[in-house]
């Protein structure tokens, strides 16, 4: 186990283009403390796959990202330069690294509600002028919010129903979910395991 641990920490800091972006505000990086655990793979009714591929599309802007981000044991630095564009903050076009773990949660449920369609991305990277904006505007939004952080992500899943994606995505407690009947959205985030 300490040799995979290893390995995955030295995978996700040789093949995480931003891993100094983590660093530099404070957020602990780990593949292997996140979620590709067996327990976790188990959960999605399968043993962990060579390849992990992910398929997301912007709500409001309409870019699309569909492809591997996994492969042979490693994230694939240009496959998440490419996400981060996608979930970048649509108000003011900033970008920060998204956690590879956000990718893993998105990757099991996908298989484990058997639906191979694109999430649909509502917020990604937030900014903290956005939040900040957010947080006059709207009920629910944390001051700290993971958004900030690349850790968090609101989504559905066209041909699931929204209390479906709710309910797996808790049964995984693979961090926080909050569910978002109005509008549409499920939260997920690799944060502590909760529920709102």
């Amino acid at each position: 186990m300490n040799e995979l641990i290893r390995k995955n920490n030295a995978a996700a800091e040789a093949y995480h283009a931003d891993r100094r972006g983590f660093l530099k505000h404070g957020l602990l990086f780990s593949a292997a403390l996140g979620f590709w655990t067996p327990s976790l793979a188990w959960a999605a009714g399968q043993a962990p796959a060579s390849v992990r591929l992910i398929s997301l599309s912007n709500a409001h802007t309409g870019e699309k990202f569909r492809g591997e981000y996994w492969f042979g044991g490693e994230y694939l630095p240009q496959a998440f330069s490419e996400i981060k564009s996608v979930m970048r903050d649509h108000r003011t076009n900033e970008t920060f690294p998204i956690d590879p773990r956000l990718m893993d949660v998105l990757f099991v449920l996908r298989h484990r509600l058997a639906n191979q369609a694109a999430f649909e991305v509502f917020s990604g990277y937030r900014s903290p002028s956005t939040n900040a904006l957010l947080r006059e505007t709207s009920n629910g939004v944390a001051r700290g919010s993971l958004h900030m952080q690349g850790q968090a992500v609101d989504i559905n899943l066209p041909g699931t129903r929204l209390s479906h994606l709710e309910r797996s995505a808790i049964t995984l407690k693979a961090g926080g979910v909050g569910f978002y009947p109005k509008s549409d959205f499920v939260h997920v985030d690799t944060g502590r395991t909760r529920t709102w």
